[in-house]
């Protein structure tokens, strides 16, 4: 049976068919459509879907979806193995959530630290025991960059550079590199340094569009073995939920 998983984000529409728990083919768009959605249900045989967005209101293309198959919209009862302790759990992002609800599915025997670099980086732990605490958002790394050239006079929009790897820059570009890039190299290392000290064994496991980028900062780390790429997680819990889920 092939399921199709629909996660909207801040910045993309994620799209992946699954057969199982096989992932069958998977993509990204800043606006999907009526014609693509049908498309791929036609192509692949879609049965049923599940969808998770970030947003409040309903796309246009969902109307004519649901008029195909039965599309499932996950919600905070659907999060199975994840002990949810945060203060106020509706405000939960539910990608946060599926998050760390993925990790306890792939790696049901750990302690789980989830750092998915989107548009923020957020950090989630969940234990071997399926207890999940709260986590903590922070700026993503083109956020970062925007919001220095647009709370400034002076600075330009400076794009990431994947190659930079120096303590400090010795112009105005390599400066706001330097601080961008180096700031978040030291803000996941001590996040995951106050894990350790609190988890005898840590999986960190690393996802989000800047996966890349928090693996080359990573990867010459003392962290190294810790880590685990998963660029497709929340995709992956969307799946297992439906999966769970009696229609």
């Amino acid at each position: 049976m092939a399921q199709l998983v629909i996660d909207i984000g801040n910045t993309f529409t994620k799209l992946a068919v699954f057969n199982g728990n096989e992932l069958v083919w998977t993509n990204h768009y800043q606006q999907a459509s009526s014609d693509l959605l049908l498309e791929i249900v036609s192509k692949h045989a879609i049965q049923k879907a599940i969808l998770s967005s970030v947003k409040t209101e309903s796309e246009v293309w969902l109307a004519a979806l649901e008029k195909k198959v039965k599309v499932v919209h996950f919600n905070r009862n659907m999060a199975s193995g994840v002990k949810n302790h945060y203060r106020t759990p509706h405000t939960l992002g539910l990608d946060r959530l599926i998050g760390v609800m993925a990790v306890k599915h792939l790696y049901p025997n750990g302690y789980n630290l989830v750092i998915d670099a989107g548009t923020c980086i957020t950090y989630d732990g969940i234990d071997a025991d399926g207890n999940y605490l709260g986590g903590s958002i922070s700026p993503g790394l083109s956020m970062r960059y925007r919001a220095l050239n647009h709370f400034t006079a002076g600075l330009p929009l400076v794009q990431a550079n994947l190659q930079f790897n120096n303590m400090y820059g010795d112009d105005t570009t390599t400066a706001i590199q330097s601080g961008v890039q180096n700031g978040i190299r030291y803000e996941v290392q001590g996040f995951i340094q106050s894990y350790l000290n609190q988890a005898v064994s840590l999986n960190i496991i690393l996802t989000g569009g800047d996966t890349v980028f928090l693996d080359t900062v990573l990867k010459n780390s003392i962290f190294a073995g810790y880590i685990k790429l998963e660029p497709y997680l929340v995709l992956k819990g969307l799946n297992a939920a439906i999966q769970k889920h009696n229609d």
